[in-house]
């Protein structure tokens, strides 16, 4: 059946009036308001520490060194906001006037000369600093080689229901010490199948293959969580939340329903648990898996050659994101195409990409309606025009 499928070209309307472009003032405005924006958060990132970021984070940064990133952040959100009232354009002018207020209100808070000294820790803590740092290293990445190598060239940074990802992208950031305790007191509960000896001989084994071990474990718990989400009708109306984006690119793998943002968390912790791997291969493995979920979900054409047999590639997941039908339930691996391949879930047809996006019954497309959705699976929804 397969085989019989005929294969199509993905199409996408060229929208020039959403398109940015040098002297319109929109892309000096829009940096103008998001860097007012993160500025202002880092001043209060730096007023509140305990509260704001996370301690197991604070570890792998230098506060002080960061305020001279914060300083750049907020003459250069000045410098764009005034070339953005410069080149006069009624419809961004407004952005820039909004940066250059938020940032100096971030100067009259204290800005980049706020003391940094001890941070007394909190168990449950908004993870601002995990944010803004998570969205500036997102951008100045993926972002840029989405322009460079873009798959759909006219496919827009503010593409359809961006606002809508750039929630759960700030949601998920900012919840991750709450995440994370979850996902520490759910694998707790697995003290029974503790194996010292076990974990010894994995610590005496070289950093690399103990990343290799984690990276098979992990994607083995999460291949079969995310195949249960499919397949077990009570859970799909949760998943089928993150599958309800219609445009791909770096920040669509952030939709997620929170019932899954936690589990997921919850179950791929249980393999890092119980291995017991050296501090470096965990923080090597979670390097890896962090920038592996943004890089499968974004619009680029890079080839892979060979490694997209061995790694979960762009091409690859977006298939799993597919609403056609030779792709539906298929792609299930998150590090790997191992288990797809064991399993007989793997399709990766040639040189071809996905034409249509999305579930075959669409859902809410509003983040409020998005999260009731499992609870209210049968409600009916427009189709797209």
């Amino acid at each position: 059946m397969t085989q019989e499928y005929q294969y199509k070209e993905r199409e996408i309307e060229k929208d020039p009036a959403k398109e940015f472009r040098f002297g319109e003032g929109k892309i000096s405005g829009v940096l103008s308001l998001v860097l007012g924006i993160l500025s202002l958060l880092a001043v209060f990132a730096y007023l509140y520490p305990s509260y704001l970021t996370t301690t197991d984070l604070r570890k792998t940064y230098d506060a002080g060194q960061l305020q001279t990133v914060l300083k750049y952040g907020m003459y250069f959100s000045l410098l764009f906001g005034a070339l953005t009232l410069i080149l006069n354009k009624a419809r961004y002018k407004y952005f820039g006037l909004a940066g250059i207020t938020l940032t100096l209100i971030g100067f009259a808070l204290g800005g980049y000369k706020i003391p940094v000294g001890a941070v007394e820790p909190k168990e449950i803590s908004l993870g601002v600093d995990w944010l803004i740092l998570a969205f500036l290293g997102s951008t100045a990445i993926f972002m840029v080689l989405e322009k460079l190598f873009p798959k759909y060239r006219d496919q827009l940074i503010m593409r359809p229901e961006w606002d809508v990802d750039l929630f759960y992208f700030c949601f998920n950031h900012l919840a991750i010490s709450a995440i994370l305790i979850f996902g520490n007191y759910h694998a707790s509960h697995f003290d029974w199948a503790l194996s010292p000896s076990l974990q010894e001989s994995i610590q005496s084994m070289p950093i690399t293959f103990q990343v290799i071990l984690i990276v098979l474990s992990a994607d083995f718990v999460l291949y079969w969580e995310h195949r249960a989400y499919h397949e077990i009708k009570l859970l799909w109306p949760v998943h089928a939340v993150h599958h309800s984006i219609e445009d791909i690119d770096w920040l669509a793998g952030s939709r997620g329903h929170f019932i899954q943002v936690f589990s997921e968390r919850a179950m791929v912790m249980i393999p890092l648990y119980l291995l017991g791997a050296d501090e470096t291969a965990l923080n090597a493995y979670v390097v890896f898996a962090a920038l592996q979920a943004i890089l499968i979900h974004t619009n680029l054409s890079i080839p892979f050659g060979p490694l997209k047999y061995v790694f979960v590639t762009p091409q690859f997941h977006h298939w799993h994101h597919s609403s056609e039908k030779p792709a539906i339930d298929t792609n299930y691996s998150a590090h790997t195409v191992l288990y797809d391949r064991l399993f007989g879930t793997y399709h990766l047809p040639g040189n071809h990409w996905p034409a249509e996006y999305g579930t075959t019954k669409r859902i809410p497309r509003t983040v409020i309606g998005q999260t009731l959705h499992p609870f209210f699976p049968n409600k009916k929804v427009p189709e797209k025009k």
